[in-house]
């Protein structure tokens, strides 16, 4: 019995194991699309191609697997280049589909003719084109393969229209094989190199990123951190791990334990910018850094990596847990701990009054305290902008894996409303909350749209402070935007909307859009915030300003 390449996508995408796709409709992907959706496969339409990737992204991060996002030919499938280069910075498995222009028409000049492969190579870690119907299958399981394998990623498969209407008998489709891959261990001598270190250690601290998600290792990070009694932190997306209201955290003493710290545990992520390549004066350059990574290529690439462990990180983790505790307590370490604890208790009632600011234009600050009082524990948060991405960093604290998501070390603006709509269609019945700069809002503020008609539920909140960045002296070109009234767009599209311009209405309005949100209303917030409010940060750049 003859089968389309259409139907073929729609079935082995459910065959993979998904149940919800991203896209825009256009040729020569809407069979495909209707053959998924006749599937099983729930299609969530999204406003631009951009934002459909960043909701695959989102997705995958909540759900710790990975999900499609497809586009037609030509400038549908480059829009998603955006949130796929993106993906790629951060290592998160996101599965990309394009429609392209027949292969019996290459090189013709046809509609939306381009080499879109070549276009997608720099911005994934895989990209292929089928060639042939009955390879579908195989190819799609195989895209999924390499999104999952070793450090993740995106990956990028291309379909040509002639492939998707071809036909083919039944019993010549190639269906993959299923694999399992076992997950890579430490060897015995370097479990034991790293356990002599431990006991030798007077500062230990454990660096945690993104991979402890990917590797559903978060109970085996705690189990470490608690059987050795080690101080940790984690990267912005690896935040949550382990709960920051954890009695090893010591948020407001990050500079001491870094700059003091004479052994430090890297767990699934790079030593990029963020921790300053883990180079003095960051880190003390007597410091000796184990480094677990899925990655051999990223262990290759870290001059400070004494001890490189390619490994999974739960694997590696539960073994130096259980050998941890023939030579180490967590008694060993109560000095150490001691010290960065006396550091947060001077320091916390400081931070705590920087937040509790009752100036007009209201400070961000304000707004993160408002935000973090309301917020319950489990509720996923998606930050995006500059200032109030920096400041939420500091003010808003996250207690589950994968409940924090933001621009990532790629900066890339325009993915907080896309992330939190992609973390609300994998968790249905969780509360999202997305805390917007007013710029980076203004690049994918239509997706309301989306969250409306596909009933996805959340709060958006924005930080207004009429332009992109703060600019006490109005020097940078481009900044100013205006004072938009994004809550006029909201109401407009059918949204719950409040504008709030004093600090001591932001609470009820939060109350207000929280409820209508809990009736299955999306609700907007837009709060005007002091455009000369600049967050202290890390100069990531030689000619940052």
């Amino acid at each position: 019995m003859p089968v389309s390449g259409n139907d073929l996508v729609g079935r082995a995408v459910r065959a993979a194991g998904v149940d919800t796709m991203f896209f825009i409709m256009g040729g020569p992907t809407n069979d495909a699309a209707l053959a998924a959706a006749a599937a099983g496969v729930r299609m969530i339409d999204v406003r631009h191609e951009q934002a459909a990737a960043m909701m695959a992204h989102a997705f995958a991060r909540v759900r710790g697997r990975p999900t499609v996002c497809m586009g037609a030919s030509g400038p549908g499938t480059i829009n998603l280049t955006t949130g796929l280069a993106n993906a790629l910075v951060d290592a998160v498995p996101v599965v990309a589909f394009g429609g392209s222009s027949a292969i019996s028409t290459f090189g013709t000049g046809a509609f939306q003719e381009i080499d879109q492969l070549e276009i997608m190579r720099p911005v994934t870690k895989w990209a292929e084109r089928v060639y042939e119907t009955r390879r579908i299958p195989e190819y799609i399981e195989r895209a999924f393969a390499m999104a999952t394998s070793g450090r993740p990623g995106p990956v990028y498969l291309d379909l040509p229209g002639d492939v998707l209407y071809g036909t083919v008998d039944e019993d010549k489709v190639q269906w993959p094989r299923q694999r399992r891959l076992s997950k890579p261990c430490l060897d015995a001598a370097t479990l034991a190199e790293c356990v002599s270190l431990l006991a030798k250690a007077k500062k230990p601290l454990i660096l945690a990123g993104s991979g402890i998600i990917w590797s559903g290792a978060a109970a085996e990070l705690r189990g470490f951190v608690e059987a050795a009694g080690i101080p940790f932190y984690t990267t912005p997306q690896g935040r949550g791990s382990v709960p920051e209201d954890h009695e090893t955290f010591y948020g407001n003493a990050r500079s001491t334990a870094f700059k003091e710290a004479d052994l430090v545990f890297v767990v699934g992520t790079r030593l990029n910018y963020v921790f300053g390549h883990g180079k003095a004066p960051r880190f003390s350059a007597a410091a000796t850094f184990v480094m677990i990574n899925i990655d051999a290529e990223e262990i290759a690439r870290s001059p400070r990596a004494d001890i490189g462990i390619q490994g999974d990180a739960a694997a590696v983790l539960a073994q130096l847990t259980e050998a941890a505790r023939s030579s180490v307590t967590p008694d060993d370490f109560a000095e150490w701990r001691g010290r960065l604890a006396a550091i947060e208790r001077r320091k916390l009632p400081e931070s705590e009054a920087s937040l509790d600011v009752d100036a007009v234009p209201i400070h961000p600050l304000r707004l993160c305290k408002e935000i973090r009082d309301h917020m319950d524990r489990d509720t996923i948060l998606a930050v995006d902008g500059q200032e109030i991405l920096n400041y939420a960093r500091r003010a808003i604290p996250t207690y589950n894996a994968g409940h924090r998501l933001n621009s990532g070390t790629f900066g890339t603006m325009g993915v907080g409303l896309p992330f939190g709509l992609g973390a609300k269609a994998a968790r249905p019945d969780a509360k999202v909350i997305v805390l917007h700069g007013d710029g980076s809002f203004g690049l994918n503020g239509m997706e309301l749209d989306t969250a409306v008609r596909h009933k996805l539920p959340l709060l958006v909140v924005i930080s207004l402070n009429g332009g992109w960045t703060a600019d006490p002296e109005r020097k940078k070109p481009g900044r100013d935007l205006g004072y938009t009234r994004f809550d006029r767009l909201a109401d407009s599209l059918g949204c719950y909307s409040e504008y709030v311009e004093k600090p001591e209405d932001i609470r009820s309005a939060l109350e207000r859009a929280a409820a209508e949100v809990a009736k299955g209303r999306v609700a907007l917030v837009n709060v005007v915030t002091d455009w000369r409010a600049r967050a202290d940060t890390v100069a990531f750049t030689s000619y940052s300003t």
